[in-house]
């Protein structure tokens, strides 16, 4: 069958490793929809899903399988980088392997009219209906007078993430960034932000990104009715990472991002952030350690701008320390 809208080609681009339930779902929900490429890419999975994917018949779906975990930030950069050299779309849709477009969504794409913007983020809800927190379109502070005010005066993260309100809207919503979850990229915005950063391995890489994108004068525009659904979990009860090591990439990517994000102002935020990070850490009962341990490295780390550790780099790091 064949989908492609003239003027409206459509790639979707998928990071999976080791979520054989959840994998399966997302590829099934995407090629029962219009798209004209699927690239999956496997960063080594072992629990059947590049047996699974291997075996798919569509023709639409390309199958990226890596020789190592290169974690969700080399995954996409992977991914985009293959799209664009294999197929050129004129926009890629980019998602984790446990989230996928709510029936309808990629046809509500393809029908809205995009003039104007160079990216569009969608609406991203849990299974449950909720909107799905960490993906939250944001402003950033810091390009921002009256939000940053809102955010010094107590509005916390709250205050330059959308809010539910902005969720029920009619019309687009001018946005600095966005997740990668239900992001769609065109090809300006691609030209203008290159590629996302894979030595990141996880977390905020898509922030870093998407307000790549609009430092360079690209438009990103929030369109609450394309709905995407995030069957996710990353912190636990109490703020807990689960997997602890999550706790390293998670603080220092946070840190590249706010350098980013605020410029001049990064040292007085850091001196608000740094002391919520260690009540934090004590927080984290028998994991307390640990996590202080991971803290201090992922502050030296994105301080320094040291991005090169993957998985097996810190875990081989915290069995020769003992952590």
């Amino acid at each position: 069958m064949e989908y492609r809208t003239p003027g409206n080609g459509l790639c979707a681009v998928v990071v999976t490793f080791n979520r054989f339930a959840q994998i399966t779902r997302t590829v099934e929900r995407l090629l029962a929809g219009p798209l004209d490429r699927l690239i999956v890419v496997d960063n080594g999975s072992t629990d059947g899903s590049r047996e699974w994917l291997a075996a798919q018949p569509d023709a639409r779906l390309d199958v990226l399988e890596m020789a190592e975990n290169l974690g969700g930030a080399g995954g996409f950069e992977a991914g985009l980088r293959h799209a664009v050299a294999t197929c050129d779309p004129d926009w890629i849709v980019v998602m984790d392997d446990d989230a996928r477009p709510e029936p309808g969504a990629l046809t509500a794409f393809l029908e809205t009219d995009k003039s104007g913007w160079d990216a569009v983020a969608a609406a991203v809800y849990y299974p449950d209906g909720r909107v799905c927190g960490m993906n939250r379109p944001v402003l950033n502070p810091f390009w921002h007078p009256s939000i940053f005010l809102r955010t010094m005066a107590g509005g916390g993260r709250a205050a330059f993430h959308l809010t539910d309100a902005d969720y029920v809207k009619d019309a687009p919503t001018p946005v600095d960034g966005g997740s990668f979850v239900g992001l769609f990229l065109s090809r300006r915005a691609i030209g203008l932000a290159g590629f996302p950063d894979g030595r990141l391995f996880v977390y905020a890489e898509d922030g870093l990104y998407s307000m790549a994108i609009s430092r360079a004068g690209g438009r990103i525009g929030f369109f609450p009715g394309i709905r995407f659904e995030h069957d996710c979990s990353t912190i636990g009860a109490k703020g807990q990472f689960t997997p602890v090591w999550k706790t390293y990439f998670y603080h220092r990517n946070l840190l590249l991002l706010y350098k980013q994000a605020a410029g001049l102002w990064f040292w007085p935020a850091l001196a608000v952030v740094l002391p919520k990070w260690l009540l934090r850490g004590m927080a984290q009962g028998e994991n307390r350690r640990t996590f202080l341990r991971l803290l201090g490295w992922a502050v030296r780390d994105g301080l320094t701008g040291r991005v090169g550790w993957r998985l097996d780099d810190l875990l081989a790091e915290m069995r020769r320390r003992g952590v």
